[in-house]
Parts: structure tokens; sequence; C-alpha cells
């Protein structure tokens, strides 16, 4: 027999104790994302795997915002996030501070996320990352893609070419928070 949790026999932390929690060494950057219940959903995604921060770029909306917030149901509060104009300049940030840059997207040379899943060492527990997503439509801008350090791609087995962007993100977050736990075990081991 199984009984639903209540909320409160989860254990969950409030937003100034989450913002106290070591976060796992993951920004996750929003390239041109137009639809604020997929940015919302990023965020409570984001919530939930424990990342460091969003950069929300381009023509992604900021919030505050009701249609963020009712797909984040709070977590705009408690994920750190900042906003660039320019999707490049964050990236220009982010490797300048160390982040290996890693592109979601179909690419050429992309290795597929069971592939990557499989890999024995994909991921530095040292390391820090910024995993990109982008646009419903056109996906990740090519000069975004260009300076990546690697292009990650999910398999698919139907008839479409894609995924929505908050799928991917929930996809991608679990695995490489997974992976990156799995490394950070290993290296505390030892």
């Amino acid at each position: 027999m199984f009984r639903k949790l209540l909320n409160s026999e989860l254990g969950r932390a409030d937003i100034d104790q989450y913002k106290q929690l070591e976060k796992l060494p993951i920004t996750v950057v929003l390239d041109n994302v137009r639809s604020r219940h997929n940015i919302g959903s990023a965020f409570r995604t984001s919530d939930a795997f424990r990342v460091n921060e969003i950069i929300l770029c381009g023509i992604s909306s900021t919030p505050p915002s009701a249609e963020i917030h009712k797909s984040a149901l709070g977590a705009e509060f408690s994920v750190d996030w900042r906003y660039f104009e320019n999707t490049q300049d964050a990236l220009m940030e982010l490797k300048s501070k160390g982040y290996k840059i890693i592109s979601i997207e179909q690419t050429e040379n992309s290795v597929s996320l069971d592939s990557f899943l499989s890999a024995e060492k994909q991921l530095d527990s040292n390391s820090k990352y910024a995993i990109i997503f982008g646009n419903e439509v056109h996906g990740i801008s090519q000069s975004a893609v260009d300076m990546s350090d690697m292009a990650i791609e999910i398999p698919q087995y139907g008839t479409k070419h894609s995924l929505n962007v908050s799928v991917t993100i929930g996809i991608v977050l679990y695995t490489i928070s997974w992976k990156l736990l799995k490394a950070m075990d290993s290296s505390n081991q030892h």
C-alpha cells in the first residue's frame, strides 16, 4: 500500500534555508526562450536540482511575472538569476570564470545523452558547467553553439525533431546532476 506524503512530510527547505544550501556547480543559460511558462518551469526544475543560478538572455522574460510564477511556484525567489541582453556576453563571462559550456542541441559531433550518461569520465567534480537551452522554435543560436565546449542531444524515436524546452531541461538537469553527484561522491572517497 502506498500513501501519498503530505507536503509537510517531505522535509523541504524554505527559501531562506534553500539560499544557504550548497549548490551544484551548474548554471542554466536560457538563450532567447520565449514562453514565460517554460521559463517558470526552468526555475522550478533548477530549484529541484539545486543549480547555482539561471541566466536569462535576449527575449527571455524575467521575474516578476505572473506567467513565470504560475509554473515556477515560487522558485523564481529561491533560484538566483541574472539577465543578459546578449547570450554571447553571458557565455564570455562564464568562460572567463572557468565554466565549461554545454549546448543542448542537435549539432555535428554532438554526443547523445545516453552515450554521455554511460561514459566513464565526462564530468569533473571540480569544474563548473553552464548548460545552454534554446528557443522553442530555433534552438540555440549558432553563435552560442560556437562558444560551447560540448554539445549534447537527447535521442528521440518519433516523428518530431525536438522536445519542449521545459521537458529537455528536466531530462538534462536530472542526468547531469546525477552524473555530477556520482563524480563528487567518487572524489570524496579517494
